[in-house]
């Protein structure tokens, strides 16, 4: 190998190796971050969210085609914030945490919309069943940090949430709005 070819061969390699790098600094953070949902229970809307979640994210605005966003939700973590509600959630008829203790997002492709804007579509599994969806996500940047929020609606029935009696959408609607704030650090200038 000639020096030229070996220096590009080095440079290549220490440009991929900064990228990663870069990529792999990209975390949550938590205290900042929050998973919730909208349901709506004999049509009176009905807020909840999840306690604990994790994200690995390899995000690169300018490299869309190789960025990787994927989440684990601690199913078991959900609250709608009444204690005789929150003891039933785990159970099998709603999420059935003890077989099923997490609920996963792994995306297939990025792409951008312009001024902050993206979607992101991926395979969402919950409960055993998966379905493709595609989020709108914004980002915002303030300093280092990075707030990506967005909203998508899901039917929980396809889900298997709600089982039996909890089947009925008189009750409880199929409709679910999930609603996200994720604040991130190690994101790249958008």
């Amino acid at each position: 190998m000639n020096v030229s070819k070996a220096f590009k061969v080095a440079l290549l390699s220490g440009a991929m190796t900064l990228t990663m790098a870069v990529q792999a600094q990209q975390k949550l953070i938590p205290a900042q971050s929050e998973i919730g949902f909208i349901s709506k229970q004999m049509g009176v809307p009905v807020e909840g969210r999840f306690k604990k979640f994790d994200a690995q994210v390899a995000f690169d605005p300018s490299k869309l085609a190789t960025s990787k966003i994927a989440f684990t939700i601690d199913t078991g973590s959900a609250t709608l914030g009444v204690p005789e509600s929150d003891v039933e959630l785990p159970k099998p008829t709603w999420f059935n945490v003890p077989k099923f203790p997490q609920a996963t997002f792994q995306s297939s492709a990025i792409k951008s919309l312009g001024a902050g804007k993206f979607e992101v579509a991926g395979k969402l599994s919950i409960k055993g069943s998966s379905q493709d969806v595609v989020v709108p996500v914004t980002l915002v940047q303030s300093g280092a940090t990075t707030t990506a929020t967005g909203a998508f609606g899901i039917k929980r029935l396809a889900f298997k949430i709600g089982e039996g009696d909890w089947a009925d959408t008189s009750m409880v609607a199929d409709d679910v709005q999930v609603k996200f704030k994720l604040a991130l650090s190690g994101v790249g200038k958008i």
